[in-house]
C-alpha cells in the first residue's frame, strides 16, 4: 500500500571548505560555509610572508565569481571580503 502525505523534509546539507591560493609552498585562504543557496565566507587568512600581494582580495573575487556562476547568495563575515565589496561594487548584488 503505497502512503500518501507530505513527504518528509529533507535536511538541508552545509559544506565547508576553503578558496585557496599557493605561493612559495605557503597557502592563503578564505573558509567559507555552503548551506542551501548561501554561500557564507567566515575568515580570510594570508601567511605574513605573502601579505601586501593582493591574495585576499583575490581571493575574495574567486568566491564571489564563484557564488555568480554556481547562482547563490553571499553572506560576509569576514572583514577582509566586506572591505574588498566596498571597493567593488558590481557584487553588490550578491549579497544577502
Amino acid at each position: 500500500m503505497a502512503m500518501l502525505g507530505k513527504r518528509k523534509p529533507v535536511p538541508q546539507q552545509a559544506t565547508s571548505g576553503r578558496f585557496e591560493i599557493e605561493r612559495d609552498g605557503q597557502t592563503a585562504y578564505l573558509e567559507y560555509t555552503l548551506a542551501g543557496k548561501v554561500l557564507q565566507l567566515i575568515h580570510t587568512e594570508v601567511p605574513e610572508s605573502l601579505r601586501g600581494h593582493g591574495l585576499a582580495s583575490e581571493l575574495a573575487k574567486s568566491a564571489l565569481d564563484w557564488a555568480r556562476e554556481n547562482k547563490v547568495k553571499v553572506d560576509v563575515i569576514c572583514p577582509s571580503v566586506a572591505e574588498y565589496l566596498e571597493k567593488h561594487p558590481e557584487y553588490s548584488d550578491l549579497v544577502i
